[in-house]
């Protein structure tokens, strides 16, 4: 005897509340397998495709964990380096450019800076605080005991598991397939199709843009002679997945370090612009048009939302699985309002 509506809807709540229970608890501990179930999801159609060339699933995993390690150790040998240096100098840094602008308010606005205004004793303790902090704050992050035994579990065990899971992906797919309730087995894949669609879209096609924006930004900066070029670039692509804000955000700050360091050379600091004026041109008409496409439906307040909302509950681990809950979300809104739109709740009793 086939259950109910109302008792399909009441199952199926109960096992999704548990499940979101079951992710608050183990959450801490889900980072690696997160990393690893990301790392397949990516990789599955180029697994695909190397299957389609002849390969077998084993050998066509094997070669894109080589290349995999490759990029890492890539990675880890040349760039993380200097990644750690530049922003070790700029925390040290930063209180002199602070103070910098301190004195050039001051010589600019004097009325501002008289002695015991609001601003000027605000001023004066934001630089004592980011000088005798900020260095400090630094070797927390570096030297902290814990974070540093996530950070190696999540290096290690990440990539094991993704290439269990890129090995058994097709099979794992067919088998929670075989467990569909059958009188949804049909709408639930649609859903799946349409979230599917909108993580390929997104995750693999925004991740490539960051990518691109990342690699052009850090080049095109390093290349200008800015002081942080490399950190400034690679953390304005790294958020360029939220439209604008990366540009903005990378911009304000690049345009703020070229003022101190080129002052009286407008030449450097419009060059320091036109990097991020190309970048914006690239992204707005080639990259995201062509990689992402308009039909993701990911809007950039809900993913702001998401992160924000997620990030707070579950920290960074909440961060990196905000995206794609966000898409699903979004997708199952969609359905929902499609649903209501064709009911009686939104047409009401057909008139007689």
């Amino acid at each position: 005897m086939a259950l109910s509506t109302r008792e399909q809807v009441g199952w199926w709540t109960f096992g999704g509340l548990a499940f979101l229970a079951i992710l608050w608890v183990v959450g801490d501990s889900l980072l690696p397998f997160i990393v690893g179930a990301a790392l397949a999801y990516l990789l599955d159609p180029v697994a695909d495709r190397l299957e389609a060339r002849g390969l077998s699933r084993v050998w066509a995993t094997v070669l894109i964990t080589l290349g995999l390690v490759l990029i890492f150790l890539f990675t880890l040998l040349l760039l993380i380096p200097l990644l750690v240096d530049q922003v070790r100098v700029l925390i040290e840094t930063s209180p002199q450019y602070f103070e910098s602008l301190r004195q050039w308010l001051g010589t600019n606005f004097p009325d501002l800076f008289e002695e015991g205004t609001p601003l000027r004793n605000a001023l004066a303790q934001a630089t004592d605080t980011i000088q005798s902090r900020a260095l400090g704050v630094f070797e927390n992050v570096v030297a902290g005991g814990m974070a540093l035994v996530d950070f190696f579990l999540v290096l290690f065990l990440a990539p094991v598991v993704a290439f269990y899971l890129l090995l058994d992906w097709d099979r794992m797919i067919a088998k929670i397939d075989s467990w569909l309730p059958r009188d949804h087995a049909p709408t639930i894949r649609d859903l799946a199709r349409k979230i599917d669609k909108t993580l390929a879209g997104f995750v693999r096609g925004q991740g490539s843009v960051c990518l691109i924006l990342g690699t052009f930004y850090a080049v095109a900066l390093s290349l200008v002679g800015l002081q942080f070029g490399l950190v400034i670039g690679i953390f304005a692509g790294l958020i360029s997945f939220i439209p604008f804000v990366g540009a903005l955000l990378g911009g304000a700050l690049s345009l703020g370090v070229a003022l101190f360091q080129f002052w009286g050379e407008w030449q450097w600091i419009a060059a320091v612009a036109g990097v991020f004026m190309v970048g914006q041109a690239m992204e707005g008409n080639v990259l995201t048009p062509k990689l992402v496409g308009g039909s993701v439906g990911l809007h950039p307040v809900w993913l702001i939302f998401a992160l924000s909302a997620f990030g707070s509950l579950m920290g960074f681990t909440g961060m990196l699985i905000a995206v794609p809950v966000a898409a699903v979300i979004g997708v199952m809104a969609r359905f929902g309002l499609e649903q209501y739109m064709n009911g009686r709740l939104y047409q009401g009793r057909p008139k007689e």
